[in-house]
This record gives structure tokens, sequence and C-alpha cells, in this order.
């Protein structure tokens, strides 16, 4: 299934340049008055790389200045390729993002790896997507990688290992050896350890052979890297060529256990912005009608909303469960055992609740009805300012669910998760070169 093998990373010389000043976070979720944060923070600092320092000069640059930075860069010593092909292993620790900011709590941990993968058509099931992508940015970043020949980023992967067996011979490989620690802007602890031994590349290499891998982000990477391919064995076909292992034949991966604790796949809340929806007694009474029961939790505030889902509405992951707040003292919890017809409980949610109970379509959430918040505190703050009438708080996807939606050839309805923490740009870059 899965083909990956070791490279020669470009990196940034520790002893040149400060890697935590550099390192910049997805370029599709910076900012535009964080791009020039980012510009003026280090003459190195990978933003860019990946995006023009002004938005309004997108549409009309064609990345020249990548190459050209690139190798400015190589020339001056800020940059080196590795002399060896390896895998390199991250070890990424960081603060659970549900958590109160006054409260305590331990650092989580995510081990995972970065790799070259073969690319694969969607329609092999070998590399699956689990969301929808729009032109607009693929056309960009084929421009960039065009004129770049290099993947600045990686595509972050999810691959299957309930049993923990990869990751805890990961987890060994990154204990014994030392690597390079790095601080991003938000505040995720990044250490880069490079995989030389060829026994702990086989074993992971091997290990994925036989498993598919789910795309958690970079789908348009992924697919800009798709369009790259077919154009380039286009002109090598012309050429009378077809190099099999040809260096656009494969993209610069990193790859996490879905199932490690660290590995966060974490819900996405609904804030209804209508003014008027129907009464407590309204959602209780038809609800039951197709078996949800109701338990009322008192809530002293949106500060207390985190440990409240924690208490009752995290212990209900069997169920199909959601909570409902309406900025008031009282959280209600709704839930109703799952029947074997079922689909995933988000989609359950929003044809029995929110379309169902509320009134809102496809089409009106379109039009942006319902806010969509990534943490729970977020989306009870909106509701106290008046943002919205009610919060609906959701259970994270499981594993599974993503694995078998996907291995059905099907994407998660949009706004089902997000996976955390994110990769940082610039700990490792990788050339289109022969031999690299």
């Amino acid at each position: 299934m899965s083909k990956l093998r070791a490279f020669r990373a470009l990196r940034y010389d520790p002893k040149r340049v400060e890697l935590g000043r550099v390192l910049v976070p997805p370029y599709d979720v910076v900012s535009p008055r964080e791009r020039e944060l980012f510009y003026a923070l280090d003459p190195h600092n990978a933003i860019r790389l990946e995006l023009t320092r002004r938005v309004e000069d997108e549409g009309t640059t064609d990345y020249r200045y990548v190459a050209e930075t690139l190798q400015a860069w190589r020339d001056d010593g800020a940059l080196r390729l590795d002399p060896q092909p390896c895998l390199y292993g991250l070890r990424q620790r960081f603060r659970d993002p549900g958590a109160a900011a006054d409260e305590a709590s331990d650092l989580s941990t995510r081990d995972g790896f970065f790799g070259l993968v073969r690319l694969e058509d969607y329609d092999r099931r070998i590399i699956r997507p689990h969301e929808r992508t729009l032109s607009g940015p693929k056309a960009d970043r084929l421009k960039m990688l065009r004129a770049s020949r290099a993947n600045l980023s990686p595509v972050f992967f999810l691959y299957e290992d309930p049993e923990l067996e990869l990751s805890d011979a990961l987890r060994a490989w990154l204990d014994a050896e030392p690597g390079i620690r790095a601080r991003d802007q938000s505040g995720v602890e990044n250490t880069l350890v490079p995989l030389r031994a060829r026994s702990a590349q086989r074993q992971a290499i091997d290990f994925l052979s036989d498993r598919p891998l789910v795309i958690a982000d970079g789908h348009h990477r992924y697919e800009t890297a798709l369009a790259y391919r077919d154009e380039c064995r286009a002109e090598a076909a012309a050429r009378g060529t077809a190099p099999p292992d040809a260096p656009y034949e494969f993209l610069l991966g990193y790859f996490a256990n879905a199932y490690a604790p660290g590995s966060l796949l974490l819900p996405i809340h609904r804030v209804l912005r209508e003014r008027s929806i129907p009464a407590p007694s309204t959602w209780r009474e038809r609800l039951s009608r197709s078996g949800w029961r109701e338990e009322a939790v008192s809530l002293a505030g949106a500060e207390a909303i985190g440990a409240a889902l924690r208490d009752h509405l995290e212990p209900l992951t069997e169920h199909i469960a959601f909570a409902a707040d309406d900025g008031g003292s009282t959280l209600r919890v709704f839930s109703r055992p799952k029947r074997p017809d079922d689909d995933l409980s988000i989609r359950v949610i929003h044809d029995e609740v929110l379309h169902e109970l509320l009134g809102l379509d496809e089409e009106r959430l379109r039009e942006g009805a319902v806010a969509f918040p990534k943490q729970a505190a977020e989306a009870a703050e909106m509701v106290r300012r008046g943002e919205g009438s009610c919060a609906i708080y959701l259970n994270p996807l499981r594993p599974e669910d993503v694995f078998r939606v996907t291995g059905a050839g099907q994407v998660l309805p949009q706004k089902s998760t997000f996976f955390f923490p994110k990769l940082p740009s610039g700990l490792l870059f990788r050339l289109h070169e022969e031999g690299s």
C-alpha cells in the first residue's frame, strides 16, 4: 500500500539560525497581520518561502523569488542539505487547547516522523482525503511548486496503529537520540531527531507498507503535488522517458498514529446565530420522541464549560450525544443509544437536531446561520456576548470513524474535526533534486 522512503532534508543550520524564530504556522492559517510580523521577526523566517509579504501580490507573483531565496540561504550557510537519507522523528509537547487558561494540566506529547511518500491517485484508496478542496488555493500552490521545485511544508497523514506497535518503537528512538528543540509561535515545543539507523527506517517503512493513509491536513498541497506529477510525467513522456522514481513521484509527509494518546482529533462546535430558538421544553418533548434523554447540569458561566463537558458529555462517546448552552445557568446534555443504521454522530445531530428540530437545512447553513468555533470556551463566550442564541457542543470523532468513512470513498461532513497541534513550516524542507 503506502510506499515510503528516507530522504536528505534541507534544514536550517542551528549555528547560524535560531530555529524558534523561523518557524511559522501552516500558510493557510496565517493572517495578513501575522505575515508582516513573521517577515519582521527574522530575515530567514520560513514565511518568506510560503507567502508573499502582501496579500495583494499573490495573484501576480510567479514565486521565482522563492527558488532564489532558497539558493541564497544555501549559499550563505543558513540552510544545509543533510549528507545521508533519513527519516526524521518529531516530538511535539503541548497543552490541550481545550484546557482553561487558569487550569493546571499536564503537557501532552505527540510523536510522529517525516519521510517521503509515493503519490497515489485517490481512486486507489491508498491515500485517502477526508475533505473536499477548493480550486483557488491549489492554483496558487501549483505556481509555488513549479517555481521552487521543493516541498516547503509537509502534508500531515494519519495511519492506523491501535496496538501502538510502531508508536512504541518511535518513542524509543526519540528517547535515545539527541535532537534540535524549538518552541514555535503557538507555544508547542518541537524536537526534531534524524533517524539515521537503517533498521529504524526499515521498520517504519515496512510497517506502513500494508496500511492506507488518511490526509489530516494539507489536502490542497497533496492535490497540487498530483497535478505537478502529472505535468512532469507528460513532459517526460514527450522526451521518451518515464522514470518511475523521479522526485516528482514523491511528496514530503508527516506521519502520526491516529490512535496514539497525543494525536488529538478535536470537535468543531456549533453556535446558532438565530435569535429565536425553541423553548427548552420543546427540545425535551420533540427529541424524546426519537429516544433522546436529557440531563440538566448546573453551569456557573463560560469558564466552567470545559469541566462540565468533560464530566457530562465526554463519557457519552458510545452514544449519539451533544450539549446545548443558551447562555444561562443550565447546560442541557442530550443523548440516545446508537442504532445499527446510524451514520456518523455528527450527521445524526445535524439531521435530528439542526434540521428537524431547529429547521436549519443545508442552504441555511451555507448562508451562515451557524458559526463553527473550535474551542468550547469560545462558543460559550459567543453566546454570552449575544453573538448567538445557543451553543451546540460535540464530542470528537473516533479514529475508526475517520478510517471507516474514508475507506468507503466518502469524505467527512464539513467542519467535523480538526487536528492538533498543527505542524509548523520550517523544521525541514525537501528539494526535487536527484539524490536528495
